[in-house]
């Protein structure tokens, strides 16, 4: 007999990755997600096209922070277990429409855990690297105080996180937060650094590099982090009840942004236009993960090269846009 899994946020980039792959496996996929115009919605039909290949695959288009169509889908579907994923991205948005981020990230995940607690439901829900705010110890680990986000994006992960821990705490639900940094890759988010500056360097136009180009980050190839989501549903969701956890998902080492920029123009034998500016306030100068409890956990560790993963998604941007 198959589980009914729900991946909520299944049009975007890690739930579009996450379904290909669990579709596979011996789980009938339930996918919600709202398909708001935050960025390109023709790169969001496209991947649900791709979804809709999958027999095992049952699409509904629900806003999480309508709590009538979520408790209607819940009536009519029965659902083992859930991997959450919607969430509205991005922290340099969040300066410009905060109240995004509190009808998703808040009403929407405390709906979720609502529907968690009524089904008695387990569920893997994506946090974020952004919680550690400015931290000045690395690398990153998830015992570290996250009391001072510096961006609204932050704010509302470490939201989820306490809120999670709550209804664990109150009512028995399982829960396990993914700290996720910096994902890339195929199929990725147009508002993301490495794909705008790829296609501004293709195009011959200039890229704005914020902090003078010295900041770094853990970038964390989109194939990593499905292993990690799927080694935590065979091993871990599945399997055992009773636990809250938090874990880094991310790669094992920190890139300066002006090393990142070199590696787009080695693969595209071009020099960026660069047009150095100041830190944007909610930026943070530097992220690396630290992966060593998910590792004993799962036996997980990341394993894709940020070249090799640049390569994969240069490959997929010129075949994808190629008519541009």
């Amino acid at each position: 007999m198959k589980n009914n899994v729900l991946v909520t946020g299944c049009v975007g980039f890690i739930g579009f990755h996450l379904v290909n792959r669990i579709c596979k496996s011996n789980y009938n996929v339930f996918g919600i997600d709202c398909i708001n115009n935050y960025y390109d919605i023709t790169l969001k039909n496209a991947r649900l096209d791709k979804l809709r290949n999958n027999e095992n695959f049952h699409f509904s288009q629900i806003d999480l922070s309508n709590f009538k169509a979520l408790n209607e889908f819940f009536e009519n579907n029965k659902i083992d277990f859930i991997i959450h994923l919607a969430a509205q991205a991005g922290v340099r948005y969040s300066l410009e429409n905060p109240k995004a981020y509190l009808d998703s990230n808040i009403i929407g995940f405390t709906n979720v855990l609502e529907f968690c607690r009524k089904k008695n439901i387990n569920i893997i829900y994506a946090s974020s690297s952004s919680v550690y705010g400015d931290s000045p110890n690395f690398p990153l680990t998830e015992n570290l105080n996250c009391s001072k986000p510096v961006s609204l994006y932050g704010a509302s992960k470490i939201f989820n996180e306490h809120l999670a821990f709550t209804y664990n705490n109150l009512f028995d639900i399982s829960s396990i937060g993914l700290r996720f940094f910096t994902v890339y890759g195929p199929w990725g988010r147009p508002d993301m650094a490495y794909f705008s500056f790829t296609k501004s360097i293709i195009k011959n136009e200039k890229i704005n590099v914020y902090n003078n180009g010295n900041h770094s980050r853990s970038f964390t190839y989109i194939d990593d982090i499905i292993d990690a989501i799927e080694l935590l549903v065979e091993k871990y969701i599945a399997n055992q009840n009773g636990y809250y956890e938090i874990l880094n998902i991310g790669g094992d080492k920190s890139i300066l942004l002006n090393n990142f920029i070199q590696v787009i123009e080695d693969k595209l034998n071009k020099k960026a236009n660069i047009n150095y500016l100041p830190k944007q306030p909610g930026d943070v100068d530097k992220t690396e993960s630290n992966c060593k409890k998910i590792n004993n956990l799962v036996g997980y560790s990341p394993k894709v090269d940020i070249k090799v993963g640049m390569d994969h998604f240069i490959d997929w941007y010129m075949e994808f846009y190629k008519n541009d």
